[in-house]
């Protein structure tokens, strides 16, 4: 545990599976006060449930919204921030992907890639920030971590909507980043590769459906794309946003950081 992550006030969003859960788990063992946010509740209960188990003395809510929403995500933020306060650590991590070629990206998968990815950034960012400012101001630093993708650094095909989604995300962790930099918080995105989360288990699906190829064969090759040939999982992403949090990571501010075993370096 570290020392100046105790009692800050963490809010998660998509926590409640995937890399969101593994968010939410490392910070509770930092000391973090948990708000966890995301439209199922009974993910999100099962998840605090499993936190609790495992960090008993944990402070959790649960925070259900949705981030394409405004009034949902102000809303939700006025339950965490009346249950805990201000919000010093930020973690935008709800995103979805559908799979089309561009001709058949209609405007409402569009509109639906773009609210939840990169509009959702914005809505809980801009709710948060209020107070995350004054208690910077305070002292206590303030972190936002956005959750973008590889697909907010180069092209996938098939997925127009989602990479213009997450490099969105990109671009405003750097806009964001410059304005609040004298303001005691940083912003910074993690870029993950193809990650064992349940976004991945739908390309797998799409794969399988539309190749004929088995799971295994599907799985294996979305990991190939990682030069380690495997794919990345959740906790090693958790592990990057604990670092981002933590007081030695101060002067890393605007940064989007790939994890994908090296599929930048190519």
């Amino acid at each position: 545990m570290n020392a100046s992550m105790q009692g800050r006030h963490a809010l998660i969003s998509g926590a409640g599976s995937g890399i969101g859960a593994a968010v939410a788990l490392a910070l509770a063992r930092e000391g973090c006060r948990l708000s966890l946010c995301g439209r199922t509740h009974g993910k999100l209960q099962a998840q605090a449930d499993h936190i609790l188990a495992l960090v008993p003395d944990a402070a959790v809510l649960i925070a259900a919204m949705d981030v394409s929403d405004a009034h949902s995500v102000s809303a939700g933020v006025a339950q965490a921030q009346a249950q805990f306060g201000a919000v010093h650590i930020l973690v935008n991590n709800a995103g979805q992907a559908e799979s089309q070629p561009f001709l058949r990206t209609d405007p409402d998968l569009w509109q639906r890639t773009l609210a939840v990815n990169l509009t959702g950034t914005y809505h809980l960012s801009h709710a948060v920030l209020p107070t995350m400012l004054e208690a910077a101001q305070s002292g206590t630093p303030g972190r936002i971590i956005n959750i973008a993708s590889t697909a907010g650094l180069i092209g996938y095909a098939y997925v127009s909507a989602y990479v213009a989604a997450k490099h969105g995300v990109v671009g405003l962790t750097k806009a964001l980043a410059l304005e609040l930099a004298k303001k005691n918080i940083t912003v910074n995105a993690l870029c993950p590769g193809y990650t064992q989360t349940d976004i991945v288990e739908h390309a797998v699906s799409n794969i399988v459906a539309k190749t004929g190829q088995t799971p295994e064969q599907a799985r294996l090759a979305l990991a190939q794309r990682n030069p380690s040939g495997r794919l990345v999982q959740p906790e090693e992403v958790a592990h990057s946003v604990v670092w981002l949090c933590r007081s030695g990571s101060d002067s890393i501010n605007g940064q989007a950081l790939a994890i994908d075993g090296g599929e930048q370096a190519a």
